[in-house]
């Protein structure tokens, strides 16, 4: 879901178990050889009863690992080499069996052995049967492993192999994709014990049931930042207008349509926030009166009254509290940095984050932004990349900055 820098040249070792769900690993290994990583695949005896390991090596350019003690390789001490090489693991999918073994323990074969050397974040992604997920064995399981630190991408409800709904779908691929980038994160738990609040997107302001007054915002910086927070172990409140994206599974998310609504949604929040980031396009002005029919085309033009809406931003850098943190977004295309300025004294702000939508790579509904982060009438630096990456460097500036 969000293209990230942060995996270019990590090593990222891969367990592939027997379960159907296997095939869908080629996806994940795709997502991050595509974005950089040194991947190299561990393909149990019943992994390979569902996928072939010249597909894996294929997709890796490496030669995966299956055998604890391999004819065709130096073998005595190849599970701690692989272990010390390795920066980040996800076993997915993850069967009741490896999991069973991985919190008890049991080192009886090459992927078992390996995760017992492992000194990383390591992720399981489980998939099996309604029934074996809720086994509780199963469930002791993964209690454990979650104690021991490893971070768990639980499976989705739907429908199963064996022909019948249920939960032990392997999770969808933009949550394995979020979960690896916990596991890459350079300052995890860096927000544990916080409470985030964050915008995102466009709110729409209908005239009638089929007119609106928008603007071209996706909302994919938000939920950037709202994915960022949640790898830095905050507890995440996303309000977002109507987007597309699929938010993290770990964020609470309230859905709003106008301005009014936003403001509803972030006042009721704000005062048990620490950290308030203002990344919506929030309309400035709203219709005088709205419709219930939709309006005719007329042969002559009309006039539209308008008026102000909420300023979302300003009431809560003017309410914050001693300890809060206030960060808003400035889009600026036409002088920008003393617009930005501006916007930061005013609306009493700790960060603005300026971006000009004109600028090559920045913008609206792209997967990249340009931004200038600016705090006491001075730029604190320059980023560009893409808008995870830039999510990340958001909070960064408020760490070095605000001394969170």
């Amino acid at each position: 879901m969000f293209p990230t820098d942060l995996l270019k040249n990590k090593h990222v070792t891969v367990g592939i178990t027997g379960c159907i769900a296997a095939y869908k690993s080629c996806y994940l290994i795709r997502y991050l050889v595509k974005h950089g990583a040194d991947v190299r695949v561990i393909l149990t005896h019943g992994g390979s009863r569902f996928i072939t390991p010249l597909t894996l090596e294929t997709l890796t350019n490496s030669p995966i690992y299956s055998d604890m003690f391999p004819t065709d390789r130096f073998a005595g001490t190849h599970h701690i080499e692989l272990a010390d090489w390795t920066e980040a693991a996800v076993v997915v999918p993850a069967t009741a069996n490896i999991m069973a073994k991985a919190a008890n323990g049991i080192s009886d074969d090459f992927l078992s052995t390996v995760i017992c050397a492992l000194h990383c974040p390591t992720v399981f992604a489980p998939a099996m049967n309604t029934h074996m997920w809720y086994n509780p064995a199963t469930q002791r399981n993964l209690q454990t492993l979650r104690n021991d630190g490893y971070l768990i991408c639980e499976p989705e409800e739907g429908f199963l192999a064996e022909g019948y709904d249920g939960v032990g779908r392997l999770a969808a691929q933009e949550y394995l994709e979020n979960y690896m980038y916990y596991a890459t994160h350079p300052s995890p738990d860096s927000l544990k014990g916080k409470r985030v609040l964050i915008t995102a997107g466009a709110t729409r302001e209908f005239l009638d049931p089929a007119r609106m007054l928008t603007n071209p915002s996706t909302g994919k910086m938000g939920f950037a930042l709202a994915l960022d927070a949640c790898a830095r172990g905050a507890e995440v409140v996303l309000v977002h207008g109507a987007s597309s994206l699929t938010p993290p599974r770990e964020v609470r998310t309230l859905a709003v349509k106008s301005a009014e609504e936003m403001f509803e949604a972030v006042d009721s929040e704000f005062d048990e926030s620490d950290i308030f980031i203002g990344a919506a396009a929030v309309s400035d002005y709203t219709p005088v009166d709205y419709l219930d029919s939709k309006m005719k085309k007329q042969d002559s033009e009309f006039s539209l009254e308008l008026k102000r809406t909420a300023d979302i931003i300003k009431t809560m850098g003017q309410r914050k509290k001693s300890g809060q943190i206030v960060v808003g977004f400035a889009v600026e295309t036409d002088d920008p940095i003393k617009n930005a300025m501006k916007k930061l004294t005013s609306k009493n702000l700790d960060l603005v984050v300026l971006n000009n939508p004109n600028e090559p790579g920045a913008g609206f509904a792209v997967d990249t932004n340009s931004v200038q982060i600016l705090r006491d009438k001075k730029p604190v630096l320059s980023t560009a990349g893409y808008k995870l990456d830039v999510a990340r460097i958001i909070f960064d500036s408020i760490f070095g900055e605000l001394n969170v």
